[in-house]
């Protein structure tokens, strides 16, 4: 498909028409792939059952199509430490010199509630129920 793309001139490009539907499924799609701070954290969390690196927990949260860290990995240092004042992780230093971030009993509680709430609440679901397919 890109070989075709890259055959498309500019002007052909412009050219092409969408029906109004398609527009709208393009939009929705485009939505459904940025994810929401709620959606970021609890997938932090949950990967933060286990002892993990804050690199290995960057290259896990893109594995899950989350892309607010890419170009921007210091932020997820700050995200990290302001879990650690709420007191819903911790994290230590190993012999190999490498800081290991872990789930704290809070951040477990924290984790169900918000795993509760988004299972109540998942529009995905929704619309997977209600037939709103993207591609039709």
């Amino acid at each position: 498909m890109e070989e075709r793309l890259k055959k498309l001139g500019k002007k052909q490009l412009s050219e092409l028409k969408f029906t109004e539907q398609h527009r709208k499924n393009i939009y929705r799609a485009i939505e459904r792939e940025q994810k929401s701070d709620e959606e970021i954290l609890i997938a932090t969390l949950q990967l933060l059952k286990e002892k993990r690196t804050g690199f290995e927990l960057l290259q896990l949260l893109e594995g899950r199509n989350i892309k607010k860290f890419i170009n921007q990995e210091g932020s997820l240092y700050l995200v990290l430490h302001e879990l650690e004042q709420k007191e819903w992780i911790s994290s230590l230093w190993a012999d190999n010199h490498l800081k290991y971030y872990y789930l704290q009993d809070k951040g477990r509680k924290v984790l169900m509630k918000a795993e509760e709430k988004q299972q109540r609440n998942s529009p995905a679901l929704k619309d997977l129920l209600g037939g709103d397919i993207l591609y039709e």
